[in-house]
């Protein structure tokens, strides 16, 4: 008994651990080790009874939570875009645009496998979409099954680092800092995880060229009566559409000097975007001619998910909006858009609506279930416990960075993000605030590295959800008429293997160059600190690391 009282709290987390691996729910999981240990603490008097008196307000807290009402809008939003068929349209139109390249079709599913992650955030929308849409392409012209496999599971977790992603948004609750900051911070490694997935196919395409053949002549739709594909005139018309947009904020940005380059980006791309569209509508209307087919395709394709990704994160970016009030226009945008392409029916919105009410309902539970247990935790000084372990890692506080991305990369095997996100990241984030450390940045450090668990084998969810889609058996191609052999599980399983890599990669990246994410601080608003008074906070409220009463009172910044 002396050694259960001397190490509850390892004893507790292990615990958990072990019910976790066993399979028990989550949330319940969470709320049963919290209160079956407090109990036991309380009996063995290394706890307060009164310490419970405060779960009430602690769990009011969470309710009246603003930050997290962006999760509701944005998964809203994904869901309605992914029924709207703009996945298919956007795979079919990239697909053709690098499709004659070596490597264009899997250079296409990751360009798409971002811009689905600017849009919808949702990791199942995105792998099966690709998966349905563009497995069976990829497989009919010849690819090799593990490449296909693996660039379309990878492509779809783009949507846990790529704003708006909700696992930033929980990332940025649990670490008590700003959604706005955490999506600005995420941004770059995210563009650059997706880049360096192109550039790993590029390699491929040049030194294995048999496993990512380009896409036959009889498959190219969009043909000139010249026989051109007609990439000329969407040059110009880039061109051109980049000239306007330039011009047209010359003026804005001489009497705004000094705006942030994220202003100046989101204001060029969105004039640039209804540049392009206004020639096409143009061009549609008077019917001019200007345009080639594929010019005219890619401008009515992708313009529109464009401007919604700079309607939500670009007035995020520039401060108009909130991430919750960016979330609610992505999603009023996104009924729009549906609409307007006739693709959106009552029972569509109905299905979407049902969804995002239990994904929701799902991240409420574990949230409350996760203060449970922090609060027993914390009682018995286990929050002490870690810190103590931590800090006195050798190697300071790199020591401390390179054991936390260790840890999370195996506990990755085992737990998906939102068990990882609601049990770990309490505990480390106090120690690394206590070691100066960036909690933005330390936010995308554990972001990348959650990424990987939704590709390990053999639990890895895009993974699972890939198999749900892939061909199980050999079948008949409906085109072509040839027999193609499945797709096997340890096809998908050594497909992700690459991709991993070069997420362990970007994970090495983010922590030898932290300005990738730091950069975010460029816009940060100066402090007087002579006009800066102490007061109290709100006792409903809730701390960043779970204070046990709801806030830290008398020592809080007003």
């Amino acid at each position: 008994m002396e050694f259960v009282v001397a190490n509850i709290a390892p004893i507790m987390f292990v615990n958990l651990i072990i019910f976790l691996l066993l399979g028990f729910p989550v949330a319940f999981t969470l709320a049963a080790t919290g209160v079956l240990y407090g109990l036991f603490a309380i009996e063995l008097n290394l706890m307060q009874p009164a310490l419970f008196q405060a779960l009430p307000q602690r769990i009011f807290g969470i309710v009246a939570n603003d930050t997290l009402l962006a999760v509701p809008f944005f998964t809203l939003m994904g869901l309605i875009l992914e029924r709207s068929g703009m996945a298919e349209d956007l795979l079919d139109t990239i697909g053709q645009l690098f499709g004659p390249l070596r490597g264009g079709l899997a250079i296409a599913v990751v360009l798409v496998g971002a811009m689905l992650a600017a849009t919808t955030g949702v990791i199942s929308a995105s792998v099966i979409s690709m998966g349905l849409i563009s497995l069976p392409i990829m497989l009919r012209y010849g690819y090799d099954r593990r490449l296909a496999t693996g660039v379309i599971a990878a492509s779809g977790t783009l949507s846990q680092i790529i704003p708006p992603s909700i696992v930033l948004i929980i990332l940025a609750d649990q670490l008590g800092r700003s959604i706005g900051d955490m999506y600005r911070g995420a941004m770059l490694p995210g563009l650059l995880l997706a880049l360096s997935y192109i550039v790993y196919v590029v390699i491929v395409a040049i030194v294995r060229p048999n496993k990512v053949p380009a896409l036959p002549e009889e498959a190219r739709v969009y043909i000139e009566p010249n026989g051109s594909r007609g990439l000329k005139s969407l040059l110009v018309l880039t061109v051109v559409a980049a000239l306007a947009a330039h011009f047209g904020s010359m003026h804005y940005f001489s009497t705004h000097p000094s705006i942030p380059i994220d202003e100046h980006v989101v204001i060029i791309m969105m004039l640039w975007g209804a540049t392009a569209w206004v020639i096409a509508i143009l061009n549609r209307v008077l019917k001019l001619n200007m345009l080639s087919q594929i010019a005219e395709r890619v401008t009515f394709v992708m313009i529109p998910p464009l401007f919604l990704i700079f309607l939500v994160l670009g007035t995020i970016f520039i401060g108009v909006a909130t991430p919750t009030e960016g979330g609610a226009m992505g999603a009023v945008g996104a009924v729009l858009m549906a609409a307007s392409r006739r693709r959106l029916s009552w029972t569509q919105l109905k299905q979407a609506m049902t969804a995002t009410t239990q994904l929701s309902c799902f991240v409420v539970f574990i949230l409350v279930g996760s203060t449970i247990f922090t609060l027993s935790f914390r009682g018995i000084n286990g929050d002490l416990w870690v810190e103590s372990l931590l800090i006195d890692l050798p190697g300071g506080e790199w020591g401390f960075l390179i054991f936390v991305s260790v840890f999370t990369f195996l506990l990755a095997f085992f737990l998906d993000f939102f068990e990882l996100a609601f049990i770990i990241v309490p505990l480390l984030g106090p120690v690394a605030d206590k070691m100066g450390i960036d909690l933005i940045w330390f936010g995308v450090l554990l972001a990348v590295n959650m990424q990987t668990s939704f590709m390990h084998p053999p639990f890895g969810f895009a993974l699972f959800f890939l198999r749900s889609v892939a061909p199980k058996e050999d079948y008949t191609d409906v085109v072509t008429g040839q027999r193609i052999a499945k797709v096997t599980t340890g096809d998908i399983y050594w497909g992700s293997v690459p991709f991993i890599m070069i997420q362990v990669t970007m994970i090495v990246v983010v922590l030898v160059f932290p300005g990738i994410v730091t950069h975010y601080k460029g816009n940060e608003v100066k402090i007087d600190e002579s006009t800066i008074e102490f007061g109290v906070d709100d006792v409903y409220g809730s701390d960043s690391y779970g204070d046990p009463f709801g806030s830290d009172a008398g020592n809080a910044f007003q």
